[in-house]
């Protein structure tokens, strides 16, 4: 079986957010059960050329796109375990600073960035030979290459038997613009309908995915529920997420860790190496991090966050908390990430109010991320929305306790901890308000004061599995599902054609 991912990002060559770590590690578990698997991704202007040994492979993908035909160089990287990455190349729609937005909002042109990657996707499996039996799309970025497959490439004989699964990470971020850019994706007035690309006069191009796409995933069975039901979750495309879902063409497949990245127990990146065997060693990673920090290297509880910094991830309720927290509790903080600039021009008052306590380190950086995992004691992720998270899962992972909202991916794998009988993971809130979030945190120190208690919690989490392992299996019998669904459609379209045939004669 063949299977192209397409996607914006993609870890370890260019990540934003969870989509990247997904796209960069699920397709080694596909390829460990055999499935003939690749990536396509753009050449953003971040992606280190000499580092990963991108290799140009001297083709091009010309585009139509605004009345102008533009072109695209394929270079060829790879993941691990031998995995072609296939990165496209155009100066004018990727040699950004940023992949998506800047602090001043989203790139302008972004609908036309996309338009051009979805076709190139595409185009590129032509150049390189490479004819997928699946075409794995990733969120909105992607969403017309399901519409393009169903559309302008409907007579393309390469394609015959290609079908298309469509993954939404985050339903917020749909892509929905005027409508001339439907005309200028070179789609015609008849798919400017609401039951395919029309959105309230606009066009959409998560609902171009869910649409024309053969089935339809998101990143966890609970999030699945809520946005095929749910005006607030679906954000306007509940009606057709539900109609998707009483064709038995939704599922939530719960997102994996790639324990080759994530594992304490072998991890380059922090001061001492520990499993549940060995928790002591998690102290020492605790007073590096006190250190990097410029804390004081003491027994309090130390909370850590790795988060894109945006109000979806629970910032509202964090720069209205931690002030008061940070005031009446001997307790150190630590942040990393970046994102909306008044978030962060907040965080940066906080932290010149209490820089003994709190540090906000403003960037992404990848061995810093692994200190906080493993030095913190717990894991703040009071995300609004949730598709599925990452961040809670590692955490754990690193036996560091998890602080959430209850909602999508967090109420499907934070349980609530129970005092008496030490059984649960962390500590969850039901509903979204800075009390209840504040309930919670002084929870956490009560359990941090009970030293017993605590190694006890750490221990359960520790022993916890989230390996892409389980999941893996789950996408690849989907896969099987869908080209079985297209043999048993094709043995009926030809034993139609015989019975034709015979009644001609």
């Amino acid at each position: 079986m063949k299977v192209l991912f397409a996607s914006f990002e993609c870890s370890p060559f260019v990540k934003v957010g969870g989509l990247a770590d997904v796209v960069g590690s699920l397709p080694k578990f596909l390829k460990e059960n055999g499935i003939d698997v690749r990536i396509v991704i753009p050449l953003h202007k971040k992606i280190d050329r000499e580092k990963f040994k991108l290799k140009n492979l001297n083709l091009k993908v010309i585009i139509p796109l605004m009345g102008e035909y533009i072109e695209g160089n394929i270079f060829e990287g790879s993941l691990s375990k031998g995995i072609p990455v296939y990165f496209i190349e155009n100066e004018r729609f990727f040699n950004r600073d940023e992949v998506y937005a800047t602090a001043e909002g989203d790139y302008p042109d972004n609908p036309f960035r996309f338009i051009f990657f979805s076709r190139a996707v595409l185009e590129t499996t032509k150049a390189v030979g490479f004819k997928p039996d699946i075409i794995h799309c990733h969120d909105m970025q992607t969403g017309l290459i399901p519409a393009y497959l169903h559309t302008v490439y409907r007579i393309d004989a390469f394609f015959q038997h290609t079908k298309t699964v469509f993954t939404i990470h985050n339903i917020a971020y749909q892509g929905l613009y005027g409508p001339e850019i439907h005309f200028i994706a070179g789609f015609s007035g008849w798919d400017f309908t609401p039951d395919k690309l029309e959105y309230y006069g606009k066009i959409n191009f998560m609902k171009a995915g869910i649409v024309f796409s053969d089935f339809v995933t998101t990143v966890s069975p609970t999030y699945a529920h809520m946005i095929s039901t749910s005006h607030h979750e679906g954000r306007g495309l509940e009606g057709v997420l539900a109609k998707r879902s009483a064709e038995g063409k939704l599922v939530g497949i719960l997102n994996g860790l790639d324990y080759d990245e994530w594992n304490p127990a072998t991890d380059i990146f922090i001061k001492a190496n520990y499993d549940e065997e060995k928790i002591e060693n998690k102290k020492l990673c605790k007073e590096d991090l006190q250190t990097i920090c410029g804390f004081d290297v003491t027994n309090v509880p130390l909370y850590g966050m790795v988060s894109r910094i945006d109000p979806l991830k629970g910032f509202d309720l964090i720069v209205k908390v931690l002030p008061k927290f940070l005031s009446e509790y001997n307790v150190q903080v630590v942040i990393l990430g970046k994102g909306y600039k008044n978030l962060q021009d907040e965080l940066e008052n906080i932290q010149r109010r209490f820089n003994k306590k709190f540090r906000l380190f403003l960037e992404f950086n990848n061995p810093l991320a692994h200190k906080i995992y493993a030095g913190s004691d717990f894991f703040l992720m009071p995300s609004n929305s949730e598709p599925c998270g990452l961040g809670q899962m590692i955490a754990m992972r690193y036996g560091t306790i998890p602080i959430v909202y209850k909602t999508g991916g967090l109420a499907d794998t934070v349980k609530q901890l129970d005092f008496n009988k030490l059984t649960g993971d962390g500590f969850v809130f039901e509903e979204y308000t800075e009390d209840s979030f504040y309930k919670k945190l002084i929870e956490t120190i009560h359990l941090y004061n009970n030293s017993e208690a605590l190694n006890k919690i750490i221990q359960n989490i520790l022993k916890k599995d989230f390996s892409w392992h389980a999941s893996s299996i789950e996408y690849i019998n989907l896969y099987k599902k869908i080209l079985g669904d297209i043999t048993r459609t094709d043995k009926k379209t030809k034993t139609a054609q015989k019975k034709r045939r015979k009644k001609s004669k």
